[in-house]
């Protein structure tokens, strides 16, 4: 071999471990981003005696796809969880303290304790206070999922912002990554932010992906509606101002496809989106109906019968007083609509006696005609009347048949159950996401142990290549002091 070749092939594997060192360096430097794919540095022989450094990314298809698959289920779950949460406080307070239930439980106290001693008016004061208790957790309830309904509506409306801005962003690194697949430079960091967007993207809606020539990615929903190609699809949705009870929410459309909610508690709200939806047209919606069938239930419960009259609303009312709501059927937003007869309200001028005696629709509903002060009655019919089963309507979710105070409490019942149920999916939903993060990280991360033992080899590899080098000079001005 010459000096001049072995000068050579000195040069060149000082190059080739610099690239090498490089390749390491970055790969440490970046061990703790998530996003971030280890670099491999593969000397390949090009020619007979060249070398070149060709630098790899590791990827993992199959991990990546569970990974994002995964991320959608905790992602809708978590939304799901969180605002079922947030719900339960602003509708029924801390341990239920402010519910209709708990409100009803006081009211039948207090018509217990009137009944027993029906000439203390105090006592019938009480209860008047006790359903305005009841009143105010029905109309506050109201107006929390309302206001609840809202703002889920304004996190709609910001996530679909959001994931169009993540879209318009993957426009660009997908544009990046085709480059330089065609230039045939290293197309890496290219490679990391699609991938660090497609997982944000996921976030918001479940996805699958393929991918075409020249490295070109193509994304579609889980249901196969198109998100991504060449350019992002629509993305649409009209925000409310506000809600009332019975009024739908808007829908969002991906692509002109109308994006679809969870059921319920379970797993199946996949994407923050779905989850948000869920959350305002589904378990709001759907605590709003309970709500209004209790407050029917109430006005059916106290209201004034008399021979030959038609029944009339007596210590509840409502915007289509005096006649009483239809059985069984639901009257959208009446749980926000109730309120106690003035004319038994003493903070009013009401007299509570009517509540004992009868009469707050005229002289025909009056039942104590003689005015004995020891008339209990009707306070035992209406105590009677709140434990009696009567049919409510089923598209509120809950039993059919049933008492009025069972009602109220089957209500927390079934929200219970399904803040449960988010609850346990969101956990499990967690450690799947978790799990597929901690294998793919496994797979394509960075091991920086393994990295330092990696640099310390071509640490060595250098030293031999600098000998050799140091070896030719030697020789070189050996023979030109020679020649000299």
């Amino acid at each position: 071999m010459s000096l001049t070749s072995a000068l050579t092939i000195a040069q060149q594997s000082l190059q080739t471990t610099s690239k090498q060192t490089s390749v390491l360096s970055r790969n440490i430097a970046d061990a703790s981003n998530p996003d971030y794919a280890r670099r491999t540095a593969v000397v390949v022989s090009s020619a007979p005696g060249a070398r070149s450094v060709e630098i790899q990314r590791a990827a993992n298809a199959l991990l990546f796809r569970q990974n994002l698959s995964a991320q959608s289920a905790w992602s809708g779950q978590s939304t799901l969880y969180s605002g079922i949460d947030r719900l339960a406080v602003a509708v029924n307070g801390v341990d239920n303290a402010s519910s209709a239930s708990t409100a009803i439980g006081n009211l039948q106290n207090a018509l217990q304790l009137y009944a027993s001693t029906p000439s203390n008016q105090n006592l019938g004061s009480s209860v008047i206070d006790a359903a305005q208790q009841v009143v105010r957790a029905l109309n506050d309830g109201t107006d929390a999922i309302q206001d609840f309904r809202t703002q889920a509506d304004g996190e709609i409306s910001t996530a679909v912002d959001d994931l169009k801005s993540l879209l318009s962003q993957f426009q660009d690194a997908n544009k990046a990554v085709i480059s330089a697949t065609r230039s045939g430079t290293d197309a890496s960091d290219a490679l990391d932010q699609r991938d660090a967007l497609l997982k944000k993207i996921a976030d918001y809606v479940p996805v699958s992906t393929f991918t075409r020539g020249d490295n070109d990615m193509v994304i579609t929903t889980k249901d196969g509606t198109t998100l991504f190609e060449t350019i992002p699809r629509s993305v649409s949705f009209t925000p409310s101002a506000g809600y009332t009870a019975g009024t739908p929410g808007n829908t969002i459309y991906i692509d002109n496809v109308p994006v679809r909610a969870g059921t319920g508690g379970n797993a199946s709200a996949d994407g923050k989106l779905a989850g948000l939806i869920t959350l305002r047209d589904g378990v709001a919606a759907t605590m709003q109906s309970q709500l209004d069938e209790v407050a029917r239930g109430l006005i059916t419960a106290f209201a004034e019968t008399a021979p030959s009259q038609p029944d009339r609303t007596g210590l509840f009312t409502w915007s289509g007083a005096p006649a009483i709501p239809a059985a069984g059927t639901l009257i959208d937003g009446l749980a926000g609509s109730i309120k106690v007869n003035a004319a038994m309200d003493p903070s009013v001028g009401g007299n509570p006696v009517l509540l004992r005696d009868g009469g707050a629709n005229g002289a025909a509903y009056i039942a104590n005609t003689d005015g004995n002060a020891s008339y209990s009655q009707l306070l035992i019919g209406y105590g009677d009347k709140l434990d009696k089963p009567m049919p409510f309507d089923p598209s509120a979710g809950i039993t059919v048949t049933s008492s009025v105070s069972d009602y109220a409490a089957n209500a927390i019942g079934w929200f219970e159950g399904q803040r449960q149920q988010a609850s346990t999916n969101a956990d499990a939903k967690e450690a799947l996401a978790s799990r597929t993060a901690e294998a793919l990280s496994n797979d394509t991360g960075v091991n920086v142990d393994q990295e330092m033992s990696l640099l310390l080899d071509l640490e060595h590899t250098y030293q031999a290549s600098a000998r050799m080098m140091k070896t030719v000079d030697d020789m070189l001005s050996s023979l030109l002091d020679a020649v000299g």
